[in-house]
């Protein structure tokens, strides 16, 4: 799976309906509102780099609200929460081991 990390200007009085639309589309698996220099963050995940640009240019930059946008491909990922399944293999909370 490839990751691509959506960064958005958008209209500040449409954030909400913006974001929700983003969110509805099928390789978005979250938006995110928050400060700094954009308004919104997409996650895109898809299964070839080039699904990367039917998403982006093809679905994303059109939806109304949309003013600019700024892709990173991400090359791996570190996680918590795959720390806390690694480590918790074999462990039963009920048992208190």
């Amino acid at each position: 799976m490839i990751t691509a990390i959506v960064l958005l200007h958008v209209d500040v009085a449409a954030i909400p309906e913006t974001a929700q639309a983003i969110a509805d589309l099928d390789a978005v698996s979250e938006v995110y509102s928050v400060t700094g220099d954009w308004e919104l963050v997409a996650m895109v995940r898809v299964h070839a780099h080039d699904e990367i640009a039917d998403v982006v240019t093809g679905a994303i930059a059109k939806v109304p609200g949309v003013t600019a946008t700024h892709t990173m491909v991400a090359f791996r990922a570190y996680s918590t929460s795959d720390l806390e399944r690694l480590w918790g293999v074999g462990f039963d909370a009920d048992e208190g081991v």
